[in-house]
């Protein structure tokens, strides 16, 4: 995407509704959707700059997408964006977790609800990998280059095949993705 292609959110208001809208639209799973609507939809961000706000939102503390919310409102708006877009995060779907906790806590016992609940972590995974693929392309200029790629391959086997321990796999993999960078940053 061209910088001419680009846009920007129009107000405060607009801001709010795109994060709400894709925190609905992707429950259980939001940076998918998040990848989809701010850079393919709504054309706010290259895909570079969503790897590079992502990147950063996974080294600070909390949720990822909050925090990719919180840093994009603030370069859009100053404060009161990341105010915008954390409450288009986390206001509806507030909303709906306390509902459908009461609605389970009514029927938990009921085998279709357990089902469907199995068949929703299915989905999400699918939809996790689906964003994983769309974004390889952006790999290109990362320092990392394949070995980006070689690492996610390798937590994916450890977490899901091997059932290495998360602790482990954020030690080992995690500390050699972060030295390798290191090393090649510093060339």
């Amino acid at each position: 995407m061209t910088p001419a292609q680009r846009r920007a959110p129009r107000s405060l208001r607009d801001l709010f509704v795109v994060f709400t809208r894709l925190s609905l639209q992707g429950f259980g799973g939001v940076l998918p959707i998040a990848q989809h609507e701010l850079v393919d939809r709504e054309r706010w961000l290259s895909k570079a700059e969503f790897l590079e706000l992502l990147s950063a939102a996974q080294v600070l503390p909390g949720p990822n997408v909050v925090n990719l919310g919180l840093m994009f409102g603030d370069r859009c708006f100053g404060w009161r964006g990341a105010l915008a877009a954390t409450a288009g995060l986390l206001a509806v779907p507030l909303a709906i977790v306390v509902a459908l906790a009461a609605v389970y806590a009514r029927f938990m016992h009921v085998p279709a609800v357990a089902g469907a609940l199995r068949g929703m972590g299915a989905a999400s995974a699918g939809v996790i990998l689906s964003m994983g693929f769309k974004l390889l392309p952006g790999l290109r200029g990362n320092p990392l280059g394949p070995a980006a790629a070689l690492a996610a391959l390798a937590t994916f086997a450890a977490a899901a095949w091997w059932r290495v321990p998360l602790v482990w796999i954020v030690a080992v993999i995690g500390g050699s993705t972060v030295l390798l960078a290191a090393w090649r940053l510093g060339r």
